[in-house]
């Protein structure tokens, strides 16, 4: 059985190799929309999400990111689109909650021709007082966690093949 959006599950990989090209705005809207419908603990709705697109604050975002993992190259692969999710520390679900936000959106990235991959520290940076200051300065308050960055743009490339499902992936009893 094969549908889109079984394909777009299928085919969906992460890219690391950008263009400087942005992201068109009608895509973007649409992938930001797909992660508000990702399903939530009790419907509780625990996700904040981030969109940066200023390449100043991204180089900033960048250079945070690469402290944490102790790095000076970009993490960010020169993606010129940067989505932050983050989850109110409250909702027990919240790392859950996130973390369908992010893939939601990587799927609605990929069906609708943009390209992605999940860059982990969002919640060490976010947990730095910078990172609280940043939040801060962008109006946004509670005592949330850092779940992903997703990066976005179009890929410099090909796309990756896709590679074997390991054995022993599925069990049924």
């Amino acid at each position: 059985m094969t549908n889109p959006t079984l394909e777009t599950l299928k085919s969906r990989r992460s890219i690391r190799a950008f263009t400087d090209r942005q992201v068109e705005e009608e895509a973007l809207a649409a992938i930001l929309e797909a992660g508000t419908y990702a399903a939530t603990g009790m419907n509780r709705q625990s996700p904040v999400i981030v969109c940066v697109q200023d390449k100043e604050t991204i180089a900033k975002l960048s250079r945070m990111n690469a402290a944490v993992m102790g790095a000076d190259r970009d993490p960010f692969y020169g993606a010129p689109t940067v989505v932050i999710v983050l989850a109110d520390r409250s909702i027990g679900t919240h790392v859950e909650d996130g973390s369908l936000v992010m893939g939601n959106m990587m799927n609605a990235a990929f069906s609708v021709g943009v390209d992605s991959c999940w860059i982990h520290r969002a919640k060490e940076v976010f947990d730095t007082d910078e990172g609280k200051e940043l939040l801060r300065t962008w109006g946004i308050e509670g005592d949330l966690r850092g779940v992903g960055n997703l990066i976005l743009g179009y890929r410099a490339g090909e796309l990756p093949p896709t590679r074997p499902r390991k054995e022993h992936y599925i069990y049924r009893v």
